[in-house]
């Protein structure tokens, strides 16, 4: 697979964060601000996207959002191109707004999706925009105060996010409110910003126990979830590529799918192609040509 291609299926949860260019602002008022909301508002409605939380910061932004049958690149493109175009005329400036790439994360929404709206909900109070959880409540640049009913915003798909809570109103807030508060106390959770096998499983100490264990997980910097989430992701992502790819490059990725497998078995690629007949071995040949027959249309 291309490095850095992005997971675009339509219905996947996304964390995204956009920064400004060098780290420059992104919002000098409040009617930037407006704007920016507004905006975010009217393409989520338009490309049939579903945002659960955000923050708008000074110099960033953070959404967590399901994207549409548009993909996650057209919500993108749509938000931050229009945004970025009324804001320079607005300024009477020129040039890029934001870094030329935003990143973007695939979030298992299992063991995530909770901890990722709280944590995006909570960044204003991190970052000394507000106070006290009571002012978050009241602050109109997250989507805090939207499932706290302080704020309406149609868009914001609130009902979605206390459904996790119960099924009663008032005492789905109850329960969302005193988790956003207990997890407050968390910090800044960098494995919530990013992919990889680190942040996926749990931290250091959990890849470290995995290791005496002997066991093997999937990873990847796209993707923030479990090695089998990470594996299923990649294996649908692989066999959409692979109808567009020319022979070289599916050889290619056929030698990097080998060497990873390898990896994950811990096993060299010579030993497996040299005819080594320990059980390792055999097990990884079995496994992929498994793998290979379903690739070939031998999927039930």
């Amino acid at each position: 697979m291309p490095r850095g291609a992005r997971l675009d299926a339509p219905g996947t949860l996304h964390h995204v964060m956009v920064r400004g260019i060098e780290g420059n602002s992104i919002v000098a008022d409040d009617d930037d601000r407006r704007f920016f909301v507004t905006r975010m508002g009217m393409t989520a409605t338009t490309t049939g996207t579903s945002i659960y939380a955000w923050a708008l910061m000074t110099n960033h932004a953070h959404i967590l959002l399901k994207s549409g049958t548009a993909g996650l690149s057209t919500f993108m493109r749509k938000l931050l191109t229009g945004y970025a175009t009324g804001y320079n005329r607005r300024h009477k400036r020129h040039g890029h707004l934001f870094q030329n790439r935003y990143k973007s994360i695939v979030c298992e929404e299992e063991p995530y999706f909770l901890r990722l709206v709280s944590y995006i909900h909570l960044n204003p109070l991190r970052a000394g925009l507000v106070n006290s959880l009571e002012e978050l409540e009241r602050y109109r640049w997250s989507g805090h105060a939207v499932v706290m009913n302080r704020i309406r915003h149609e868009w914001q798909d609130r009902g979605y996010v206390l459904g996790y809570f119960g099924q009663k109103e008032s005492a789905c807030r109850k329960a969302y409110s005193e988790f956003v508060a207990e997890e407050s106390g968390r910090g800044s959770q960098p494995e919530l910003t990013g992919g990889g096998l680190i942040r996926s499983i749990g931290g250091w100490s959990e890849v470290k126990s995995l290791r005496k264990q002997q066991e093997k997980q999937f990873s990847d910097e796209r993707i923030l979830g479990s090695g089998e989430f990470v594996k299923e992701i990649l294996d649908d992502v692989e066999e959409e590529v692979k109808e567009r790819m020319p022979a070289s490059a599916m050889e290619e990725l056929a030698r990097e799918r080998l060497a990873l497998s390898c990896e994950h078995a811990g096993i060299s690629v010579k030993a497996l192609q040299g005819g080594s007949r320990t059980r390792e071995c055999s097990e990884l040949r079995k496994q992929l040509a498994q793998e290979y027959g379903k690739g070939k249309g031998g999927r039930s």
